[in-house]
């Protein structure tokens, strides 16, 4: 069930969130990147964007941005994967799955998972469009509420 995305009064200092989207299903990944960016600044976080062709190769980036960014705070992935007449999507779901949990439980550092895999575009519109109850704004909240809970456990990395 989708829910309205609350209004939430986060504010963070220092540190970096990270962006890594899709350019495949550009309409709607774009829609989800640009709520990513407004609720992280409504925040004053910093942000880097990093767009990569389609959502298998989101991990790989993912992956160096945790590895080599110690300033990093979280890392956001968005992607828009819909199904097809085939498994092949549902193959590339459960890989980004993997690799993103393997990512952050390897590196001690939140991956906010929002390569959405739905069935048809009508799911894609409703979930990345719209304002009510856009992916990008939840992806934001759930990287500032993470942020928070790394900096409260006394990680041993820059927070």
């Amino acid at each position: 069930m989708l829910r309205k995305n609350p209004k939430l009064k986060t504010k963070i200092s220092g540190g970096t969130f990270a962006i890594v989207a899709s350019r495949y299903n550009a309409r709607y990944v774009d829609a989800m990147v640009r709520a990513a960016q407004a609720e992280l600044l409504r925040a004053g976080a910093k942000i880097q964007v990093v767009r990569v062709p389609g959502a298998y190769e989101i991990p790989v980036v993912a992956k160096r941005l945790a590895r080599t960014s110690p300033d990093l705070f979280a890392i956001i992935c968005l992607g828009v994967i819909l199904r097809g007449e085939t498994v092949h999507a549902a193959h590339i779901g459960e890989a980004i799955s993997r690799a993103l949990m393997q990512i952050q439980l390897a590196h001690e550092i939140p991956v906010v998972h929002e390569v959405l895999l739905l069935e048809n575009e009508g799911q894609a519109r409703v979930r990345c469009l719209g304002k009510k109850h856009n992916r990008g704004t939840e992806a934001a909240q759930t990287a500032l509420a993470m942020a928070r809970v790394m900096k409260n456990l006394g990680s041993e990395s820059a927070f």
